[in-house]
């Protein structure tokens, strides 16, 4: 049901035209962003970007001077648009006991999912063990 991907974490000045340069970086590596969250203050942003191909966002982004903060494996999961199908993925990851700390909506109706148990979570997710 569900499968792996790398959330990367960038800090950011949060400046007009800061997310663009990011943006244009990652584009320029040939790398689609899946996703995309922005937090931020009056002068700091946490953007999580979701890639499939970390390596090469990473070497495009380290040519432009933008750091990436850290980064970690999630789990992506596809979902049904409809009212209720939030509520059931995240019931049945609590029933296991695992902590979400992640948690973002993808392109293409696809929910991303961080915890820092990330074997329970792949477990309750159905993702299948690495071979």
């Amino acid at each position: 049901m569900g499968h792996m991907a790398v959330d990367l974490v960038i800090d950011l000045d949060n400046t007009p035209g800061a997310l663009a340069t990011v943006a244009t970086a990652i584009s320029d590596a040939g790398v689609n962003i899946a996703a995309a969250t922005c937090l931020g203050n009056d002068n700091h942003a946490e953007l999580h970007i979701l890639v499939p191909h970390a390596e090469a966002a990473k070497h495009s982004l380290s040519i432009t001077g933008v750091t990436v903060s850290r980064e970690r494996d999630v789990v992506i999961v596809d979902v049904h648009d409809r009212p209720g199908e939030l509520a059931d993925v995240t019931r049945r990851i609590a029933k296991a006991g695992v902590n979400l700390d992640l948690v973002y909506v993808a392109t293409g109706d696809r929910v991303v999912f961080g915890a820092q148990d990330l074997e329970g979570l792949k477990q309750v997710l159905g993702v299948p063990a690495a071979s």
